[in-house]
Protein backbone atom coordinates (compact mmCIF):
# COMPACT_ATOMS: atom_id res chain seq x y z
CA UNK A 1 0.00 0.00 0.00
CA UNK A 2 1.27 2.94 -0.92
CA UNK A 3 1.80 6.46 1.03
CA UNK A 4 -1.00 8.62 1.30
CA UNK A 5 -0.21 11.84 -0.64
CA UNK A 6 2.33 15.23 -0.28
CA UNK A 7 0.73 18.25 -1.60
CA UNK A 8 2.83 21.60 -1.60
CA UNK A 9 0.96 24.12 -2.96
CA UNK A 10 2.91 27.51 -4.33
CA UNK A 11 2.24 30.93 -5.72
CA UNK A 12 2.24 34.15 -5.41
CA UNK A 13 0.59 36.69 -2.50
CA UNK A 14 -3.12 36.45 -2.52
CA UNK A 15 -3.20 33.57 -5.41
CA UNK A 16 -5.76 31.64 -4.44
CA UNK A 17 -3.37 29.12 -3.03
CA UNK A 18 -4.78 28.47 0.43
CA UNK A 19 -8.34 28.36 -0.80
CA UNK A 20 -7.30 25.13 -3.22
CA UNK A 21 -5.50 23.45 -0.30
CA UNK A 22 -8.72 23.76 1.33
CA UNK A 23 -10.90 22.70 -1.18
CA UNK A 24 -8.85 19.37 -1.72
CA UNK A 25 -8.76 18.56 1.65
CA UNK A 26 -12.79 19.17 2.29
CA UNK A 27 -13.06 17.17 -1.09
CA UNK A 28 -10.44 14.12 0.84
CA UNK A 29 -11.80 14.01 4.05
CA UNK A 30 -14.74 14.98 6.35
CA UNK A 31 -12.64 15.43 9.65
CA UNK A 32 -9.88 18.47 8.53
CA UNK A 33 -6.54 19.22 10.62
CA UNK A 34 -5.58 22.84 9.71
CA UNK A 35 -1.84 23.42 11.20
CA UNK A 36 -1.40 27.24 11.64
CA UNK A 37 2.16 29.09 11.90
CA UNK A 38 0.20 32.29 11.47
CA UNK A 39 0.64 34.44 14.86
CA UNK A 40 -1.28 37.64 15.69
CA UNK A 41 0.72 40.01 16.70
CA UNK A 42 -1.11 43.07 15.73
CA UNK A 43 -4.52 44.39 14.55
CA UNK A 44 -3.75 43.59 10.90
CA UNK A 45 -2.36 39.98 11.22
CA UNK A 46 -5.47 39.01 13.65
CA UNK A 47 -8.06 40.72 10.62
CA UNK A 48 -5.93 38.34 8.56
CA UNK A 49 -6.14 35.03 10.87
CA UNK A 50 -9.95 35.55 11.52
CA UNK A 51 -10.73 35.88 8.13
CA UNK A 52 -8.89 32.55 7.14
CA UNK A 53 -11.09 30.76 9.95
CA UNK A 54 -14.19 32.27 8.76
CA UNK A 55 -13.02 31.10 5.25
CA UNK A 56 -12.69 27.52 6.82
CA UNK A 57 -16.08 26.01 7.38
CA UNK A 58 -17.12 22.86 9.24
CA UNK A 59 -15.27 19.69 10.15
CA UNK A 60 -11.85 22.01 10.87
CA UNK A 61 -10.02 21.49 13.51
CA UNK A 62 -7.22 23.87 13.84
CA UNK A 63 -3.69 23.69 15.87
CA UNK A 64 -1.06 26.40 16.07
CA UNK A 65 2.49 26.25 16.08
CA UNK A 66 4.55 28.83 14.56
CA UNK A 67 8.08 27.41 15.48
CA UNK A 68 7.37 23.88 15.41
CA UNK A 69 4.03 22.55 12.98
CA UNK A 70 5.28 19.16 12.53
CA UNK A 71 5.73 18.35 16.57
CA UNK A 72 1.87 20.19 16.94
CA UNK A 73 0.79 18.03 13.84
CA UNK A 74 2.38 14.60 15.30
CA UNK A 75 1.25 15.21 19.03
CA UNK A 76 -2.34 16.55 17.72
CA UNK A 77 -2.59 12.93 16.28
CA UNK A 78 -1.55 10.70 18.93
CA UNK A 79 -5.19 10.52 20.06
CA UNK A 80 -6.97 11.86 16.70
CA UNK A 81 -8.61 10.47 13.35
CA UNK A 82 -8.29 13.83 11.37
CA UNK A 83 -8.49 12.43 7.51
CA UNK A 84 -6.40 15.34 6.32
CA UNK A 85 -3.59 17.95 6.94
CA UNK A 86 -3.73 21.40 5.72
CA UNK A 87 -0.26 23.18 6.84
CA UNK A 88 -0.44 26.69 5.89
CA UNK A 89 1.52 28.10 5.40
CA UNK A 90 5.50 27.16 5.19
CA UNK A 91 6.41 30.76 4.68
CA UNK A 92 5.39 31.99 7.76
CA UNK A 93 7.00 29.15 9.57
CA UNK A 94 10.48 30.19 7.58
CA UNK A 95 10.49 33.46 8.73
CA UNK A 96 9.90 32.96 12.34
CA UNK A 97 12.30 30.57 12.53
CA UNK A 98 14.57 33.18 10.88
CA UNK A 99 13.46 36.08 13.12
CA UNK A 100 13.80 34.12 15.60
CA UNK A 101 17.68 34.25 15.00
CA UNK A 102 18.03 30.73 13.83
CA UNK A 103 20.75 30.28 11.11
CA UNK A 104 19.77 29.23 7.12
CA UNK A 105 21.04 25.46 8.11
CA UNK A 106 19.55 25.65 11.29
CA UNK A 107 16.10 26.45 9.78
CA UNK A 108 16.64 24.11 6.80
CA UNK A 109 17.37 21.03 9.21
CA UNK A 110 13.97 21.84 10.68
CA UNK A 111 12.77 21.61 7.00
CA UNK A 112 14.50 18.53 6.40
CA UNK A 113 12.68 17.36 9.44
CA UNK A 114 9.01 18.10 7.71
CA UNK A 115 9.98 16.49 4.30
CA UNK A 116 11.13 13.22 6.59
CA UNK A 117 7.71 13.11 7.41
CA UNK A 118 6.10 13.92 4.16
CA UNK A 119 8.31 11.14 2.67
CA UNK A 120 5.21 9.13 4.44
CA UNK A 121 2.93 10.65 5.40
CA UNK A 122 0.52 8.82 7.84
CA UNK A 123 -2.74 11.26 6.33
CA UNK A 124 -3.24 12.67 3.37
CA UNK A 125 -0.98 16.35 3.58
CA UNK A 126 -1.20 19.72 1.75
CA UNK A 127 1.13 22.48 2.77
CA UNK A 128 1.19 26.32 1.25
CA UNK A 129 3.42 28.10 0.85
CA UNK A 130 5.06 31.86 -1.23
CA UNK A 131 7.04 31.03 -3.92
CA UNK A 132 9.97 33.21 -3.23
CA UNK A 133 11.72 33.09 -6.63
CA UNK A 134 9.34 35.57 -8.90
CA UNK A 135 9.78 38.73 -6.64
CA UNK A 136 11.86 41.28 -6.31
CA UNK A 137 15.36 40.63 -4.49
CA UNK A 138 14.89 42.73 -1.06
CA UNK A 139 16.99 45.39 -0.10
CA UNK A 140 17.33 44.29 3.57
CA UNK A 141 19.79 41.46 4.30
CA UNK A 142 17.24 40.13 6.51
CA UNK A 143 14.86 39.35 3.80
CA UNK A 144 17.31 37.89 1.22
CA UNK A 145 17.99 35.64 3.67
CA UNK A 146 14.55 34.69 3.93
CA UNK A 147 13.59 34.53 0.34
CA UNK A 148 16.92 32.16 -0.26
CA UNK A 149 15.87 29.77 2.38
CA UNK A 150 12.54 29.89 1.46
CA UNK A 151 13.59 29.13 -2.00
CA UNK A 152 15.57 26.39 -0.37
CA UNK A 153 12.85 25.01 1.53
CA UNK A 154 10.41 25.09 -1.24
CA UNK A 155 12.91 23.30 -3.73
CA UNK A 156 13.50 20.21 -0.37
CA UNK A 157 9.53 19.66 -0.01
CA UNK A 158 8.65 20.00 -3.61
CA UNK A 159 11.48 16.78 -3.79
CA UNK A 160 9.26 14.97 -1.27
CA UNK A 161 5.82 15.81 -2.30
CA UNK A 162 3.91 13.21 -4.98
CA UNK A 163 2.22 16.50 -6.51
CA UNK A 164 3.47 20.18 -6.43
CA UNK A 165 0.63 22.86 -7.91
CA UNK A 166 1.98 26.39 -8.69
CA UNK A 167 -1.19 28.83 -8.10
CA UNK A 168 -1.59 31.59 -10.07
CA UNK A 169 -4.79 33.42 -10.00
CA UNK A 170 -6.65 31.03 -8.17
CA UNK A 171 -6.03 28.37 -11.53
CA UNK A 172 -3.44 25.77 -9.93
CA UNK A 173 -1.04 24.59 -12.34
CA UNK A 174 0.27 20.73 -12.05
CA UNK A 175 4.36 21.51 -11.83
CA UNK A 176 4.95 17.57 -10.35
CA UNK A 177 2.33 14.93 -10.43
CA UNK A 178 -1.16 15.44 -12.10
CA UNK A 179 -3.72 17.55 -10.63
CA UNK A 180 -5.52 15.93 -8.29
CA UNK A 181 -9.22 14.89 -8.96
CA UNK A 182 -10.50 16.92 -5.97
CA UNK A 183 -9.63 19.89 -7.92
CA UNK A 184 -10.94 19.30 -11.20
Amino acid sequence: MSAPPALLFVGGTRSGKSALALRWAEAKAPCRLFAATCRATDAETSARVARHKAERGEGWQCVENHMDPLAAIQHFFVADTTGVVVLDCVSLWIAALLSAGLTQEAALAEVSRLAGYLESPDRPTALVSIEAGTGLVPTTPLGRLFQDTLGLTNQLLAKVCSCVIFVSCGLPLPLKGGLPEELC
